[in-house]
C-alpha cells in the first residue's frame, strides 16, 4: 500500500480477523522489497545509476503485490499490515535522501516530504487516540505516491539529462531554472502538487472528524 495510506500507519490492527502468521508469501515479498532498499541506496552512492534505478523501480513497482496477494488469498497478517507501509516509508526516505546526496533533488522537496509525513502521521495518531476515529484514505494519495516513485526512479537513472527552461534563475527549481536537470523532476512536481492537495483534505477532514466526535460542530454542518 502506498505512501498516503495513513490508516495502516495509525491503526494497523483495525481488522480483527487478521492472522498472526509470520512466514506468508506477502510477508516474504515485503521483506525482499525491504532488502532491496539498502542495495539500491549503496549502488546510487557508488555511481551505479542504472543498477540502482532498476532495483528501486522493482521495489516500487511491486508495492501492490504483497497487499493484493494477501487480500486475495486471505493471508492478511498483523506483521504484513505493519511491514508493508514501513517498506514504503523507507523507500520514500531512500529516494529523497539518496537523490539529495547526489545533488539531483533540492532540499526543499526533501523537507516537504518529511514534514508532510510527520504532520499526517502525528495528526492521524492524535485523532485515533483522542476520539477513536480516522480519515479514510483517498485515491489521489496513491496517485501522488506513484508519481513520486516514477520521478525518483527516473532521477536515479539520470538519463537523459535535459536543459532547463530558464524561466527562473533559482537553482532550487530544477527544470524551470537554467542548467541541466533530470526529466523525472516533472513527475516529482506533479506528485508534490497532488500530495499537497491530499494533505489539505486530510487535515480538513481530520478536523471535521475531531469536532464532530466532540459535538462541537455547528448544527448546519452535522
Amino acid at each position: 500500500m502506498p505512501l498516503m495510506d495513513i490508516s495502516k500507519h495509525i491503526d494497523p490492527f483495525i481488522d480483527a480477523n487478521v492472522s498472526t502468521k509470520i512466514f506468508t508469501i506477502p510477508n516474504v515479498i515485503s521483506f525482499i522489497r525491504l532488502c532491496l532498499i539498502p542495495i539500491a541506496f549503496t549502488l546510487l552512492l557508488k555511481g551505479e545509476d542504472l543498477a540502482s534505478g532498476i532495483i528501486f523501480g522493482v521495489a516500487a513497482a511491486t508495492d501492490f503485490l504483497d497487499g493484493q496477494i494477501a487480500r486475495r488469498t486471505n493471508t492478511v497478517t498483523r506483521l504484513g499490515q505493519m511491514l508493508d507501509p514501513a517498506v514504503d516509508r523507507f523507500l520514500m526516505i531512500f529516494g529523497v535522501i539518496g537523490l539529495l546526496i547526489v545533488g539531483r533533488l533540492p532540499l526543499w522537496i526533501v523537507l516537504f516530504v518529511f514534514i508532510r509525513d510527520i504532520l499526517l502521521l502525528a495528526g492521524g495518531a492524535f485523532l485515533k487516540l483522542s476520539v477513536n476515529r480516522r480519515v479514510p484514505v483517498v485515491y489521489p494519495g496513491k496517485v501522488a505516491t506513484t508519481f513520486l516513485f516514477i520521478g525518483f526512479c527516473a532521477l536515479i537513472v539520470n538519463v537523459p539529462v535535459c536543459q532547463g527552461l530558464g524561466i527562473v534563475s533559482a537553482s532550487w527549481l530544477p527544470g524551470f531554472s537554467y542548467g541541466p536537470y533530470g526529466w523525472g523532476i516533472w513527475f516529482v512536481y506533479i506528485g508534490l502538487v497532488i500530495a499537497l492537495c491530499t494533505t489539505v483534505y486530510y487535515l480538513k477532514e481530520g478536523a471535521y472528524q475531531f469536532f464532530d466526535a466532540k459535538g462541537k460542530l455547528p448544527a448546519g454542518d452535522q
